[in-house]
Protein backbone atom coordinates (compact mmCIF):
# COMPACT_ATOMS: atom_id res chain seq x y z
CA UNK A 1 0.00 0.00 0.00
CA UNK A 2 1.23 3.95 -1.18
CA UNK A 3 0.59 6.10 1.55
CA UNK A 4 0.50 9.86 0.76
CA UNK A 5 1.80 13.00 2.81
CA UNK A 6 0.36 16.45 1.88
CA UNK A 7 2.64 19.46 2.84
CA UNK A 8 0.39 22.19 4.44
CA UNK A 9 2.19 23.41 7.27
CA UNK A 10 3.73 26.93 5.96
CA UNK A 11 2.22 30.26 6.88
CA UNK A 12 1.65 31.75 3.32
CA UNK A 13 3.68 34.72 4.11
CA UNK A 14 4.47 35.57 0.22
CA UNK A 15 0.36 34.97 -0.76
CA UNK A 16 -0.75 36.99 2.24
CA UNK A 17 -3.45 34.63 3.35
CA UNK A 18 -3.53 31.23 3.82
CA UNK A 19 -3.03 29.23 1.08
CA UNK A 20 -4.61 26.03 2.36
CA UNK A 21 -7.84 27.61 2.83
CA UNK A 22 -8.11 29.19 -0.78
CA UNK A 23 -10.85 28.19 -2.55
CA UNK A 24 -10.75 27.00 -6.50
CA UNK A 25 -13.72 25.67 -7.86
CA UNK A 26 -15.47 25.30 -4.24
CA UNK A 27 -12.92 23.35 -2.56
CA UNK A 28 -10.71 24.57 -0.55
CA UNK A 29 -6.74 23.48 -2.09
CA UNK A 30 -6.07 21.14 1.30
CA UNK A 31 -9.31 19.74 0.41
CA UNK A 32 -8.35 19.28 -2.92
CA UNK A 33 -5.02 17.59 -2.47
CA UNK A 34 -6.68 15.30 -0.04
CA UNK A 35 -8.70 14.16 -2.33
CA UNK A 36 -6.57 13.70 -5.21
CA UNK A 37 -5.18 11.70 -3.85
CA UNK A 38 -7.76 9.01 -1.94
CA UNK A 39 -8.79 8.98 -5.19
CA UNK A 40 -5.33 7.78 -6.52
CA UNK A 41 -5.54 5.12 -4.02
CA UNK A 42 -3.52 6.41 -1.55
CA UNK A 43 -4.10 5.06 2.06
CA UNK A 44 -3.33 6.29 3.97
CA UNK A 45 -3.50 9.88 3.89
CA UNK A 46 -1.75 12.16 6.02
CA UNK A 47 -1.93 16.21 6.06
CA UNK A 48 0.50 17.98 7.74
CA UNK A 49 -0.70 21.05 9.07
CA UNK A 50 1.08 24.20 11.63
CA UNK A 51 0.21 27.84 10.78
CA UNK A 52 -3.35 27.25 10.09
CA UNK A 53 -5.46 24.42 11.86
CA UNK A 54 -6.90 22.28 8.94
CA UNK A 55 -9.30 19.70 10.71
CA UNK A 56 -12.03 21.47 9.54
CA UNK A 57 -11.42 21.63 5.59
CA UNK A 58 -10.76 18.08 6.14
CA UNK A 59 -13.64 16.74 8.24
CA UNK A 60 -15.67 14.66 5.87
CA UNK A 61 -12.52 12.85 4.32
CA UNK A 62 -10.98 9.91 5.44
CA UNK A 63 -7.55 11.62 6.54
CA UNK A 64 -5.20 11.70 9.41
CA UNK A 65 -3.97 15.46 10.19
CA UNK A 66 -1.10 15.62 11.98
CA UNK A 67 0.61 19.02 13.40
CA UNK A 68 3.97 19.67 13.07
CA UNK A 69 5.12 22.19 15.96
CA UNK A 70 8.34 23.20 14.22
CA UNK A 71 7.08 23.81 11.08
CA UNK A 72 9.13 27.03 11.02
CA UNK A 73 12.37 25.07 10.76
CA UNK A 74 11.08 24.10 7.26
CA UNK A 75 9.52 21.78 4.49
CA UNK A 76 12.08 18.85 5.95
CA UNK A 77 10.71 19.21 9.50
CA UNK A 78 6.89 18.44 8.17
CA UNK A 79 8.02 15.99 5.59
CA UNK A 80 9.84 14.07 8.31
CA UNK A 81 6.38 14.34 10.55
CA UNK A 82 4.04 13.11 8.04
CA UNK A 83 6.30 10.30 7.14
CA UNK A 84 6.60 9.55 10.74
CA UNK A 85 3.26 9.57 11.02
CA UNK A 86 2.89 7.06 9.08
CA UNK A 87 5.01 4.69 10.52
CA UNK A 88 5.94 1.39 9.02
CA UNK A 89 1.77 1.03 7.53
CA UNK A 90 3.26 1.64 3.96
CA UNK A 91 6.04 0.20 1.27
CA UNK A 92 5.69 3.70 -0.06
CA UNK A 93 5.04 7.84 0.35
CA UNK A 94 3.48 10.22 -2.27
CA UNK A 95 4.63 13.60 -1.39
CA UNK A 96 2.22 16.78 -2.43
CA UNK A 97 2.62 20.33 -2.08
CA UNK A 98 -1.14 21.53 -0.89
CA UNK A 99 -1.05 24.54 -3.38
CA UNK A 100 -0.31 22.17 -6.61
CA UNK A 101 -3.79 22.50 -7.89
CA UNK A 102 -3.13 21.16 -11.02
CA UNK A 103 -2.13 17.55 -9.90
CA UNK A 104 -4.83 14.84 -10.31
CA UNK A 105 -5.32 11.58 -9.30
CA UNK A 106 -4.03 10.45 -12.97
CA UNK A 107 -1.01 11.99 -12.24
CA UNK A 108 -0.63 10.65 -9.06
CA UNK A 109 -1.29 7.06 -10.20
CA UNK A 110 1.54 7.72 -12.62
CA UNK A 111 3.87 8.04 -9.98
CA UNK A 112 2.86 4.74 -8.20
CA UNK A 113 3.33 3.03 -11.23
CA UNK A 114 6.36 4.15 -12.20
CA UNK A 115 9.17 1.27 -11.91
CA UNK A 116 11.87 1.99 -9.15
CA UNK A 117 12.25 3.27 -5.74
CA UNK A 118 11.94 7.12 -6.60
CA UNK A 119 9.60 8.01 -8.72
CA UNK A 120 9.48 12.17 -9.43
CA UNK A 121 7.31 14.86 -11.13
CA UNK A 122 9.55 16.63 -14.18
CA UNK A 123 8.07 20.18 -14.94
CA UNK A 124 10.38 23.29 -16.32
CA UNK A 125 14.04 21.40 -15.96
CA UNK A 126 13.61 19.88 -12.14
CA UNK A 127 12.76 16.93 -10.65
CA UNK A 128 10.67 17.60 -7.77
CA UNK A 129 7.06 16.84 -6.20
CA UNK A 130 4.69 15.03 -6.15
CA UNK A 131 7.00 12.20 -6.09
CA UNK A 132 6.89 8.45 -4.26
CA UNK A 133 9.37 7.02 -2.68
CA UNK A 134 9.01 3.50 -2.25
CA UNK A 135 10.98 0.78 -0.49
CA UNK A 136 14.07 1.41 1.59
CA UNK A 137 14.30 5.35 -0.37
CA UNK A 138 11.48 6.12 2.48
CA UNK A 139 14.15 6.42 4.84
CA UNK A 140 15.62 9.42 2.75
CA UNK A 141 12.38 11.42 3.82
CA UNK A 142 13.02 10.84 7.16
CA UNK A 143 16.78 11.80 6.73
CA UNK A 144 16.28 15.36 5.40
CA UNK A 145 17.66 18.37 6.99
CA UNK A 146 14.49 20.47 8.23
CA UNK A 147 15.15 23.53 5.68
CA UNK A 148 15.60 21.38 2.82
CA UNK A 149 12.55 19.41 0.85
CA UNK A 150 12.98 16.24 -1.11
CA UNK A 151 13.53 18.34 -4.31
CA UNK A 152 17.57 19.18 -2.95
CA UNK A 153 17.19 14.84 -2.88
CA UNK A 154 15.56 14.62 -6.09
CA UNK A 155 17.97 17.17 -7.77
CA UNK A 156 21.33 15.87 -6.55
CA UNK A 157 20.24 12.01 -7.46
CA UNK A 158 18.82 12.47 -10.42
CA UNK A 159 20.35 8.81 -11.84
CA UNK A 160 18.29 7.05 -9.60
CA UNK A 161 14.83 8.92 -9.81
CA UNK A 162 12.41 7.48 -12.40
CA UNK A 163 11.21 10.71 -14.75
CA UNK A 164 7.26 11.05 -14.70
CA UNK A 165 6.72 14.72 -17.09
CA UNK A 166 4.13 16.69 -15.16
CA UNK A 167 4.91 20.04 -16.95
CA UNK A 168 1.34 21.40 -15.00
CA UNK A 169 3.30 20.14 -11.47
CA UNK A 170 4.80 23.39 -11.82
CA UNK A 171 2.06 25.39 -11.24
CA UNK A 172 1.30 26.60 -7.57
CA UNK A 173 -0.11 29.68 -5.21
CA UNK A 174 3.28 31.96 -3.72
CA UNK A 175 2.32 35.26 -4.61
CA UNK A 176 -1.24 37.18 -4.99
CA UNK A 177 -0.61 37.51 -8.63
CA UNK A 178 -1.04 33.20 -8.58
CA UNK A 179 -4.58 33.50 -7.67
CA UNK A 180 -5.54 34.76 -11.18
CA UNK A 181 -4.14 32.96 -13.38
Amino acid sequence: MTGAVVLAAGASVRLGQPKQLVVRDGETLVHRAARVLLEAGCSPVVVVEGAVGLGEALKDLRVEVVRCADWQAGQGASLKRGVASLGARCEGVVVLLVDQLRVTAADVRALVDAPGQVAAAEYEGVLGVPARFSGESVDVLRGLEDGEGARGWLARNRAQVTRVPMSHAAIDLDVPADLSR
